[in-house]
């Protein structure tokens, strides 16, 4: 994502140019020297975001366990994993008492009929730019500093209005992950030019807030009809308020997101005619999924058993490499531009929420064939308890972003970028290095 539909003062439209794709920061493997590592400031004080250690080579991000996502995103762990995490030490300070504060303020999902499994796979092609004041403090530097005062100054978690700011940042994407709802934003990396420019937190605080709503609502227990787009609006405003002066952030970031619902299964009477029992039991109902999307970023239905693709939304473009955004003089909102589809899934099905850097390099068969792959491979090994601890959609998302990475960094590579640049006009060769971020979630059925 390059360009800006920004409007300067006399309206006429300002296009920036594509900035030079670099690799700085530290990406590399697992190891004492130098991994990209999830990191909690503190013992415990759950501070959302990626950092990276000194080596400077290029490489893949280390895996993302269940347990690392469960402690990153605010989903319900399942049975399985809080056994797990019951027989983990863990560090009582004065940031877990926060933490549980925040907890309290979180409103309590009802159990639905079917749920998400879900993992995360993560590329960042440069290290994350940290949150500016309010969102995040930084720690003091001075010794003046009352000693009562000193946890506080340390506390380096994201917030806004008093919260944890929900999701994960990478690079300039975030991503969220539940058990109902998931969600890939993809900052516009252009405003990293601008003197107030920050596309990682808007389109962190965008998915913080549109994930909020969806909470409240399905907390509320009495939503006939989920209305994605109606919560969308609401992060965006809130986001747009959030920003404004005196805190003065600018941005823009595409969203999509798949809310997973439910409704009764469809009858035939004896005229003919179908209709619905809202009575039905939670075995008579089937999944459904409410995808919403504006920009580029996209949602993708898999059905393994079938090797193909169910459903996948439609890019939304100004022009080439410009998509729909929202955020500082964009003219896109929700309201006007956010699209919504209403799609029937099947239990088994996996929900793929991807930033553009992955569609960017994989073409959609190479998707489908390599989602495929991971979970036949999964069914077929036998698995340890670290395989279990792992879960298969991590392992889903991980090779899809390892197969993206290795065409992204290419530059001799055929990708649907180049593809796309050149029946535009544009000299172009190779993968784009691009923020890749993919969440990966396959539909069950409560117990």
């Amino acid at each position: 994502m390059r360009s800006l539909p920004l409007r300067i003062r006399t309206g006429s439209p300002l296009r920036f140019p594509p900035p030079k794709p670099t690799l700085s920061g530290s990406l590399s493997r697992a190891s004492p020297s130098g991994p990209w590592f999830f990191c909690n400031s503190g013992s415990n004080s759950g501070a959302h975001c990626l950092h990276s250690a000194s080596d400077s080579s290029p490489s893949r991000v280390s895996p993302i366990t269940i347990s690392a996502i469960n402690d990153l995103f605010p989903a319900k762990a399942r049975l399985k994993n809080r056994a797990a995490a019951s027989n983990k030490p863990r560090v009582h300070d004065n940031h877990d008492k926060r933490m549980s504060e925040d907890s309290v303020m979180k409103p309590t999902l009802p159990k639905l009929p079917f749920y998400f499994e879900t993992g995360v796979g993560l590329f960042a092609k440069r290290t994350p730019r940290p949150f500016p004041p309010p969102f995040l403090s930084p720690p003091s530097g001075s010794f003046s500093d009352a000693l009562s005062t000193h946890d506080r100054s340390r506390d380096r978690r994201e917030l806004v209005d008093g919260q944890l700011i929900k999701g994960c940042t990478n690079g300039d994407d975030a991503v969220y992950v539940s058990d109902y709802f998931v969600a890939a934003n993809d900052g516009v990396g252009a405003w990293s030019m601008r003197p107030r420019g920050h596309a990682g937190l808007w389109s962190r605080l965008v998915v913080h807030f549109w994930a909020s709503a969806v909470n409240e609502s399905i907390a509320s227990g009495n939503v006939a009809t989920p209305d994605p787009v109606e919560n969308l609006q609401r992060a965006y405003e809130q986001t747009l308020e959030a920003t404004r002066a005196p805190n003065d952030w600018q941005g823009t970031t595409t969203a999509a997101g798949a809310l997973l619902w439910y409704r009764p299964v469809e009858t035939v009477t004896t005229t003919g005619r179908g209709h619905a029992d809202s009575s039905a039991s939670d075995e008579e109902k089937e999944p459904v999924l409410y995808v919403t999307n504006l920009g580029d970023s996209q949602v993708m239905v898999v059905r393994p058993a079938e090797g193909r693709i169910i459903f996948k939304t439609k890019e939304q473009w100004h022009w080439f490499d410009c998509p729909r955004q929202l955020g500082t003089n964009s003219p896109d909102t929700p309201r006007e531009n956010a699209v919504v589809d209403v799609v029937p899934i099947n239990v088994g099905d996996i929900v793929l929420a991807m930033s553009d850097g992955l569609i960017d390099n994989l073409w959609a068969d190479e998707i489908v064939d390599k989602v495929c792959q991971s979970v036949a491979a999964w069914q077929d090994k036998d698995k340890t308890p670290a395989d279990l601890q792992r879960g298969m959609m991590t392992a889903v998302a991980e090779e899809l972003v390892e197969a993206a990475r290795v065409v992204a960094v290419d530059p001799f590579a055929e990708s649907p970028y180049m593809e796309h640049a050149i029946d535009e006009g544009l000299a172009s060769e190779g993968g784009k290095l691009d923020d890749i971020s993919v969440v990966a979630a396959v539909c069950r059925r409560s117990q």
